[in-house]
């Protein structure tokens, strides 16, 4: 099976050819700028050292200073990394904000680490990739297992290094040190914003329109509730645990209260099954007959494994990379349409924006002005996709990254090449 990163590197092999890219900026695009991997010594509370192995990859600086999350996961390495950072540079310049791509992640199983471990790994981290990183270098924001409250470890232990608080080195913040109102919300939001509108191009109503979501995390739980809030049935939604089916649809508020509202999130395995709710595999979702598939949970989900099995007429990719390059192809004959992950899942990138020009300013936004920008660029990004793809006669992944590569590649012709 391909992994994550070679079949990013074959989508840009692919849009480079059908566009005729230069040869050289090519090569600039499949090599990340820098990568840096860092031993992280920590103390755990039974006063035993533990090392953890830490990544910071930063792939493109051509459009503006370098921005992604960090992510820890038992499953981290640096080829992940690698991917994850190439594919936001692509996130950023479909989305019209000015960043290149960057991505961070720690080796780790947070489940197993108490808070003050975790704050410990935090804190140490971020001093080991300090060097590189920075509001007019590189913006982390949270990912995979890492939240708002991460976040704020970061830009504390950035503060105490330069002696004042510095509040545009991370995005994502709690709104008490900074961060923007519906910035948790943004990405979810972004993924629903999609969902709507890719129903609307098809002339599909959203009322009663069954979707299945892979993923009950930040992304996938945000996108579940504000779906169901405008008229969908959510039949199927799962975490790593186990998956939960019921054709009339799940209560999701229910869910989203069980799940979050306890000192630490609990896992869906353990909720109490309502009225002809069953449980199911994460496989088994992917395969349901629903009219939307929203994957939201890791990479490589769709592979040619189990990709004649897909029976949705639309997947919105909540996640980065959930479906493999040669699946994606098989997808394409079937005619299945697929929002591609630069484009739907970029509303977390977009808020982030938001919140950096917050901090610059000192100026923080009301949560419609918020919205209501988040709601102008994804609209126009997806109007600018989608055009491509009737323009070029392409799925809208090869439109988004069409126009990615074209944008990036301009701005790296008018800087010219250093020195």
């Amino acid at each position: 099976m391909q992994t994550f990163y070679e079949s990013v590197l074959q989508q840009i092999d692919h849009i480079a050819g059908r566009i005729g890219l230069d040869a050289g900026i090519t090569k600039m695009l499949k090599q990340p700028e820098r990568e840096l991997t860092v031993a992280i010594p920590v103390v755990m509370d039974d006063g035993s050292l533990e090392v953890f192995t830490g990544y910071r990859v930063q792939h493109s600086s051509a459009i503006g200073p370098c921005k992604g999350g960090i992510r820890y996961h038992p499953n981290v390495d640096l080829d992940e990394v690698r991917a994850l950072a190439t594919l936001m540079t692509f996130k950023c310049a479909v989305a019209n904000v000015p960043y290149g791509g960057a991505k961070g992640g720690v080796r780790c199983d947070p489940s197993k680490l108490s808070k003050m471990e975790l704050q410990r790994l935090t804190k140490r981290y971020t001093a080991m990739i300090l060097p590189i990183v920075g509001p007019r270098h590189d913006i982390p924001a949270p990912d995979v297992n890492t939240n708002a409250e991460t976040m704020g470890w970061i830009m504390d232990a950035v503060s105490m290094y330069e002696g004042q608080t510095v509040l545009d080195i991370v995005t994502g913040k709690p709104i008490e040190l900074g961060g923007s109102l519906g910035r948790r919300e943004a990405t979810g939001r972004g993924v629903m914003l999609n969902t709507l509108e890719i129903l609307k191009r098809l002339k599909k109503n959203p009322k009663g329109a069954r979707v299945a979501i892979q993923g009950f995390g930040n992304v996938g739980s945000v996108t579940a509730e504000l779906l169901e809030e405008q008229g969908c049935k959510v039949v199927a939604v799962s975490d790593v645990s186990c998956g939960l089916y019921n054709p009339d649809g799940l209560n999701i508020k229910s869910l989203i209260d069980f799940v979050y509202n306890a000192p630490r999130p609990r896992l869906l395995k353990d909720y109490k099954l309502g009225r002809n709710d069953e449980r199911i595999s994460n496989e088994e979702l992917l395969e349901l007959d629903v009219d939307i598939l929203i994957p939201a949970a890791l990479e490589n989900q769709i592979t040619t494994e189990n990709v004649d099995n897909i029976k949705a007429d639309v997947i919105v990719e909540g996640a980065n990379g959930p479906i493999t390059k040669d699946a994606d192809e098989v997808l394409a004959e079937k005619k299945v349409i697929v929002v591609p992950d630069i484009l739907a899942n970029s509303g977390g990138v977009i808020v982030s924006y938001f919140e950096w020009v917050q901090g610059i300013q000192s100026f923080f936004w009301g949560i419609d002005e918020v919205n209501e920008n988040l709601k102008k660029i994804m609209l126009k990004s997806f109007s600018e996709v989608w055009e491509t793809g009737e323009k070029e006669k392409v799925t809208l992944r090869d439109a988004a990254f069409i126009l990615a590569i074209r944008k990036i590649a301009k701005a790296v012709e008018l800087r010219g090449i250093f020195p």
